[in-house]
């Protein structure tokens, strides 16, 4: 691999470095896609795909360094590229790519604090993945997913300040068509409503049942606050032996 350095120490300067080596492997998965699938020939060698941090591409050998530099691609891309339909093998690549741009990232910043790594992370999660734009996926507003520690569900239009900073669970939405499929039969444990998108919910870390907010009166601000939520019903109960 061809030595191109870069050690950048800001957050700034990782997320520069960062977009510079994203945009390098867009390029080699879309406008020269045909070029780098030639380049991908199964009958070489293990082959890497490099984005470098001056926008620049590169297929080629690993690094023979131990351990190297920096963290390595996905090793052998190539042998994958005939025993795959065209556009599987691309979007493989891409999920790749992510990682690897990842790990750069956060190998750069390993002497970052606590919020700057956040930060960092936070510029990195604003742009869409290398996957999400070679497959041409186009993510929307967060899904209704399940996240760990104690338990909300929020619909971002209606929180305080646009996320919960605490420890309750949340339910993201993500992609268009799948908002409401995975979570359209919960119902609320006390009203015994449908779930929706549009209104604040939270889940008991005791029973795991979920409620509408205003069911149990528990409010988005007032949730932040709790760690451990206990429903009306377990609270009632009495502790077990």
């Amino acid at each position: 691999m061809a030595s191109i350095s870069s050690s950048p120490r800001t957050v700034e300067e990782i997320f520069k470095d960062y977009t510079a080596r994203r945009s390098a492997l867009l390029r080699a998965l879309t406008y020269d896609v045909d070029e780098f699938y030639t380049l991908c020939d199964p009958e070489k060698e293990n082959l890497c795909l490099y984005g470098h941090p001056n926008e620049s591409w590169e297929v080629t050998l690993p690094a023979e360094e131990v351990p190297p530099e920096l963290p390595e691609p996905a090793l052998g891309i190539n042998f994958a590229r005939d025993g795959m339909k065209r556009m599987d093998w691309l979007s493989l690549v891409a999920v790749h790519s992510d990682c690897w741009l990842l790990s750069v990232a956060f190998y750069f910043g390993a002497r970052l604090n606590r919020n700057e790594r956040k930060r960092l992370f936070s510029l990195i999660n604003d742009l869409p993945t290398v996957f999400e734009v070679v497959t041409g996926r186009k993510p929307t507003k967060d899904k209704p997913s399940v996240d760990g520690g104690s338990k909300s569900r929020n619909n971002t239009k209606r929180s305080i300040d646009g996320q919960m900073r605490s420890n309750a669970k949340l339910l993201d939405e993500s992609y268009v068509g799948e908002d409401e499929d995975e979570h359209s039969e919960t119902l609320c444990g006390s009203c015994g409503g449908n779930y929706s998108a549009d209104e604040f919910w939270i889940g008991c870390d005791i029973c795991e049942r979920w409620y509408h907010g205003k069911c149990v009166k528990i409010t988005p601000a007032k949730a932040e606050t709790i760690k451990q939520y206990k429903c009306p019903t377990c609270s009632t109960k009495k502790g077990r032996p």
